[in-house]
């Protein structure tokens, strides 16, 4: 017996798992399968599974056939090819929402989407921040007190959010981190963490104006580099965040929260391709 669709979050994992539940109950080849979806290639399917092929937009519905998908079943494999194949975050941030609406629907924990759901807005990060340093405030006084926009009601669910999650628990009149540090994975959670990026990248341009250079510290060095000497940069950067990490350890009252973004970015393209080509 095959694991529920709502389970999976790639769709190549699901065809092949179907694959291989096929061939253990009865002959099946990978033309069955393709013949099965009406392709004429018949190793098409297979292509798409080991990820030389995408599935195209007019290939899913015979796809979902050839599963046995209906129904939400079938709307969820149509969100998980967008969210695989799309190469725009909207498109795979409104798919990847849509598939954890539907799964919550059957009663089935996506794997990593509450770790998602913490990245994908700037909210959820500020008032775990904020929350254990203001015992006994209210959302209302926790949202006065961050410098961008949010309301009472959008605090209150980003506690409970928080609580729900164990990213904070409950004290005598206030709250406190379950742990000190969060790490995201990129490989995990790299759509919610670029959406996070993206929304720190605004505030940190609001922040040129919004605040004396008492308050806030923005530096940045226009510099060629080597792939070499562009790996050393990246490393310096590393054992740079985790000093500051350790600073952040030691110290047990805050004053304000503060984001620190540590961009490195290229300007060019690579030079050398230039210079190969025009001799």
């Amino acid at each position: 017996m095959m694991d529920s669709i709502f389970k999976y979050l790639d769709f190549r994992k699901y065809m092949q798992d179907f694959y291989d539940f096929k061939k253990r109950t009865a002959a099946f080849t990978w033309r069955d399968f393709s013949k099965l979806a009406g392709f004429v290639s018949p190793v098409y399917l297979k292509e798409v599974c080991v990820g030389n092929a995408n599935l195209s937009k007019r290939g899913i519905p015979k796809v979902v056939k050839a599963l046995g998908l209906s129904g939400r079943e079938a709307s969820y494999f149509e969100s998980l090819v967008v969210y695989c194949q799309s190469k725009k975050d909207v498109e795979k941030r409104d798919a990847y929402l849509n598939m954890l609406s539907m799964a919550k629907d059957n009663e089935i924990h996506v794997l990593g989407s509450d770790a998602f759901k913490f990245y994908d807005s700037w909210v959820h990060s500020v008032v775990r921040e904020l929350a254990p340093a203001m015992p006994g405030a209210t959302a209302n006084q926790i949202a006065k007190r961050c410098h961008q926009y949010v309301c009472a009601k959008d605090v209150e669910k980003s506690l409970a959010f928080l609580l729900q999650s164990d990213l904070l628990k409950k004290t005598d009149g206030g709250y406190e981190q379950t742990q000190k540090h969060l790490m995201g994975s990129p490989q995990d959670m790299g759509l919610a963490i670029r959406s996070m990026n993206r929304q720190m990248a605004v505030f940190a341009e609001r922040a040129l104006d919004a605040f004396s250079t008492e308050e806030r510290n923005i530096t940045g060095i226009t510099m060629g580099l080597s792939q070499n000497a562009y790996e050393k940069v990246v490393g310096i950067l590393q054992d740079c965040r985790n000093r500051i990490l350790e600073v952040v350890t030691d110290d047990d009252c805050i004053d304000r929260v503060y984001r620190l973004n540590l961009q490195l970015f290229p300007l060019t393209k690579n030079v050398k391709d230039f210079v190969e080509k025009d001799i």
